[in-house]
């Protein structure tokens, strides 16, 4: 093999060792929300709000215990406070938001009010949704694996 097809093979094989790690980095804006026994990927909204979720899920993993609220969500506490970067937004099932600095809520249907976007789950219809949270009370585990 010539030197000039050497070095060729060695650049590509470079550039594609370097898109392979940069895609790694891929799952740095996703976290996964637990409810029940079933787990979802979360893409995350970038703000200092979910920052400092990252910074707390690097330590330990978060439980919520949510209750239903207006037939469109399931709202629980924190436990502790995160910034707020609230806007005035119209939620989708599936949509997660910070409200009030210390509480998650997952909806289930639609609403408007001013919130802080933490993410929203991926794949998932509300049909599918709804009848993972059920009707009552729930628990959301959220981590980074």
């Amino acid at each position: 093999m010539s030197f000039v097809k050497k070095i060729t093979l060695i650049i590509i094989f470079s550039l594609f060792t370097c898109s392979a790690v940069s895609g790694a980095d891929i799952g740095d804006d996703h976290i996964i929300l637990k409810i029940n026994d079933t787990a979802f990927n979360v893409r995350l909204e970038n703000n200092s709000a979910t920052e400092e979720l990252i910074k707390i899920l690097e330590k330990r993993n978060i439980t919520i215990n949510a209750t239903d609220y207006g037939n469109f969500e399931k709202i629980g506490e924190l436990g502790f406070t995160l910034p707020t970067n609230d806007e005035n937004i119209n939620t989708k099932s599936g949509d997660i938001v910070l409200y009030q600095g210390n509480k998650i809520s997952l909806f289930y249907n639609t609403h408007s009010w001013s919130y802080t976007k933490i993410g929203e789950i991926e794949n998932i219809n509300s049909t599918q949704l709804k009848e993972t949270l059920g009707s009552g009370d729930v628990t959301f585990v959220l981590s980074l694996r």
